[in-house]
């Protein structure tokens, strides 16, 4: 008897149904410390019948906190095989490159054959149930991962040899298809339970060079020449026994070229730079996964850290002093005050706790970094922080030189010589000028304007700096002078107020003696007074 197509079907449905029944039953009803022993064996049974191996490689290890590395390497290596392979792709744009780069979508499967051997990989993600909420960031519980399947008489040759040859081929096609990138952290609040929003990048295209750095050409070669001793230094810090980074701070006023220099360090080295903003930090666990998930080769970049947090060495002053100011108040009120202002406290990141990221045990956990401070006033930052191991060399970024401003010149204006170098020279020495004000006069502001006109706008600039900075210095000095003044009548009023005073006690005193004479006179006549008239009353 032929069996119709719809009774196929019929017994398939009855047969899946059943099936479905049962594992509710078995899920809900059969004791729990069997159903381990009948998970164990019928997954031996079905390897009997399925005779294939998986690996999962999953985006992120160690307790999600940081990227694996072989999760990048593998996409990079199935971008070659997806493009002939792969019926579901995504499409990828490289910086100067009219073509495109091609992986798999989820989900997606491409075989590769490696020295005889067939192989499957697999694209796939797990995306939460329920999502209630519109998000740009990726979901919670959402995680990415590849899977690797192959027959399990393969297994020395792959576990040996192919998931080897997978990562170098993905580092190197990683290293071909380079695209520096310039990183911001996002919020903590914004993180998923992956984490893989905590930082955020552009493409970094900043065009900054040693050779455009408006700096003293000393002052250049050294830095030059430290950067490549460390870069080159794996093995000599491993045997010496640090962590492999360098810190540098970047001291000076504003507009001298601290943002320049860490830009020129970059694109030097060809590393990524993390710009890190402290002050959305939410306290230092965060802080420790945010440095954790910097890669090697990269510059990490706190900007303004005397502003970022209160990290300078008078805060616990402030907290001592405050606390003694508060001791004679009401406890409640007290404790009522402090959670207010814990609650409105943004960020809970101590120096503690990034002295221990800079220079602690987390440190240690990656390599080939560079940590960069900027700072204003470094007068007011913390010594713990900026002290020699922390921060390994201390670059002081001042106003223009004459050695600088050729620099500007030949930039802006393609020059090496003319005749209004010699006044620049001259007024360049008297007056302090940033760089940055510099450029600013030496940039054309239209077509017409040649070097003669931007030179001499410059020229104008500094006699207008260098007057302006006379006028300065005669009102403080006039200033100082009246407070001098003002000191010294202080002084002198405050002394003729004393003499006053001991004049009016010398007074007070001569007076107290001549009435004590009178007092007792009358007191001598009042007893004698008092005879007589007992006698007349006898």
């Amino acid at each position: 008897m032929v069996m119709t197509m719809g009774e196929m079907y019929s017994y398939l449905g009855s047969g899946i149904a059943t099936l479905m029944f049962i594992n509710v039953i078995f899920q809900q009803y059969f004791p729990l410390h069997l159903r381990g022993y009948v998970e164990r064996y019928s997954q031996k049974f079905l390897s009997i019948l399925y005779p294939y191996v998986q690996i999962t490689f999953d985006e992120f290890t160690g307790d999600s906190m940081s990227r694996s590395e072989a999760f990048s390497a593998i996409r990079n290596y199935l971008s070659d095989k997806s493009s002939t392979h792969a019926k579901r792709l995504k499409a990828d744009v490289v910086k100067d490159s009219r073509s495109l780069i091609l992986s798999m979508d989820y989900n997606e499967e491409v075989t590769d054959e490696f020295e005889g051997v067939k192989v499957w990989w697999t694209s796939r993600k797990n995306v939460p149930e329920k999502q209630y909420s519109f998000s740009w960031y990726p979901a919670s519980d959402e995680k990415r991962y590849y899977k690797l399947i192959f027959h399990r008489c393969d297994r020395k040759l792959i576990t040996d040899s192919y998931i080897s040859h997978v990562m170098k081929k993905g580092d190197a096609i990683a290293v071909k298809n380079r695209q520096r990138k310039l990183y911001t952290n996002n919020p903590g609040e914004s993180w998923s339970g992956y984490k893989r929003t905590r930082w955020t990048h552009v493409v970094f295209e900043h065009p900054a060079t040693f050779d455009t750095l408006a700096m003293e050409t000393k002052k250049k070669e050294e830095i030059i020449k430290d950067l490549i001793k460390f870069s080159k230094g794996k093995q000599y810090y491993s045997r010496i026994g640090k962590a492999w980074k360098r810190g540098y701070l970047l001291y000076g006023p504003p507009g001298t070229g601290k943002s320049s220099m860490i830009a020129a360090i970059a694109n030097f080295l060809n590393y990524d730079v993390y710009d890190l903003e402290l002050t959305t930090v939410k306290d230092n666990t965060d802080l420790r996964r945010l440095l954790i998930e910097t890669s090697s080769k990269s510059v990490i970049v706190i900007e303004d850290i005397d502003c970022s947090l209160d990290l300078t060495g008078q805060r616990e002053k402030k907290k001592k002093e405050k606390d003694e100011d508060e001791e004679g108040k009401d406890p409640v009120s007290k404790k009522a005050k402090e959670a207010k202002e814990e609650e409105k406290k943004e960020s809970k990141v101590t120096l503690s706790g990034l002295l221990n990221c800079v220079d602690g045990l987390w440190s240690a956990c990656g390599e080939e970094k560079i940590i960069v401070f900027t700072t204003n006033y470094v007068e007011k930052l913390d010594p713990a922080l900026i002290r020699r191991g922390r921060m390994d060399k201390h670059i002081e970024m001042s106003y223009c030189c004459f050695e600088a401003f050729k620099v500007l010149a030949k930039n802006y204006l393609d020059i090496d010589s003319h005749p209004r170098y010699e006044e620049i020279c001259r007024l360049l020495a008297e007056t302090n000028m940033t760089p940055a004000d510099v450029a600013e006069s030496l940039m054309p502001k239209s077509d017409e304007d040649d070097e003669d006109t931007c030179l001499k706008a410059l020229v104008e600039a500094l006699e207008a700096a260098k007057e302006e900075a006379r006028k300065k210095a005669e009102e403080e000095a006039r200033l100082k002078s009246e407070k001098e003044v003002k000191e010294k009548e202080e002084v002198q009023l405050r002394a003729e107020k004393e003499e006053t005073e001991k004049e009016k006690a010398r007074l007070k005193a001569d007076r107290e003696k001549e009435e004590s004479p009178k007092e007792n006179g009358k007191l001598e006549e009042t007893p004698a007074k008092e005879v007589k008239d007992d006698g007349l009353s006898h």
